[in-house]
């Protein structure tokens, strides 16, 4: 199945624990101050960063911080009462957060982890039979709310649950609601996707370069290149295909460059690179 979702006015969600606030925890919680939806109850953050959940409380006067640097009993505190909680610790470290948080979860909670690589499963063995757990699958543009998520419900999510991650996760960017089993395919896609285009503009700019252009120059006409094409696309609503074809003249510069591409197989490349990420991330979730 799929689905997409933008966030709607009127949309409301209970009150948040988002345990972890490093890189991609500290964007979702930017996109949900930024996004302004309703929030019950509030955002209470945990980690043991203690100047990074000084900084990220001060955002907005309904963010509670605990600091687990100095309080053991910060992330329970979180939790208690939380309607969402969020778990954005690393894949190694999650088990043992669940473990310590189970006693204190709600009834009424919905579990959301964005740990690769840990089923949903693996997950659920951890928590109280009455907690449902909801898979997803972020990328780091999430951080200027442009990201792409993935969702995946566990085998305790209801539609409840299902429609509270994709609230939240709009917040950031689109969603797509897929079963568990194309997760890796989506984080091969979407997850790890920006790095194959920031490796494409560095090696793009390598090549202005190489042309003569100075760093700066280079950065200018890459970057200004990629942006354009991409907004392009969006607004026309034309395919990559036409648009590519439009101007590639029979015989002229943009053919003879393609064609080179087009030698290296290029299509051939990215299925290999996208099916490598997918056997790494069955590699992690066996352990």
């Amino acid at each position: 199945m799929s689905e997409t979702r933008n966030t709607e006015q009127g949309d409301v969600l209970p009150s948040i624990a988002l345990l972890g606030v490093g890189a991609m925890g500290g964007a979702i919680l930017h996109g949900l101050v930024e996004s302004g939806i309703d929030i019950r109850g509030g955002i209470r953050i945990s980690d043991q960063w203690s100047e990074r959940v000084s900084e990220l409380a001060s955002l907005h006067p309904g963010i509670t911080g605990y600091d687990g640097s100095v309080d053991p009993t910060a992330n329970r505190r979180a939790v208690d009462g939380a309607g969402i909680v969020i778990v954005a610790v690393k894949p190694h470290q999650i088990r043992d957060l669940l473990r310590e948080i189970a006693d204190s979860l709600g009834d009424d909670v919905t579990v959301i982890s964005i740990a690769a690589g840990v089923p949903t499963s693996a997950l659920e063995e951890h928590l109280p039979e009455n907690v449902a757990v909801v898979r997803v699958m972020p990328n780091s543009p999430a951080r200027v709310r442009a990201g792409v998520t993935g969702i995946a419900p566990g085998s305790r999510a209801d539609g409840r649950d299902l429609e509270r991650a994709k609230v939240l996760f709009s917040t950031i960017g689109d969603v797509l609601v897929v079963d568990e089993e194309r997760i890796d395919a989506l984080t091969s896609i979407s997850g790890s996707g920006p790095a194959y285009v920031f490796h494409f503009i560095e090696k793009f700019a390598d090549a202005a370069r190489a042309r003569g252009f100075s760093d700066e120059d280079a950065k200018l006409l890459v970057e200004g290149t990629v942006r354009g094409a991409v907004e392009l696309l969006t607004a026309t609503g034309d395919t990559p295909a036409n648009l590519r074809v439009q101007v590639t003249s029979p015989g002229g510069t943009t053919q003879a460059a393609l064609e080179v591409l087009d030698a290296a197989n290029i299509d051939s490349i990215l299925d290999r690179a996208t099916q490598a990420a997918v056997v790494r991330a069955e590699e992690l979730a066996a352990g």
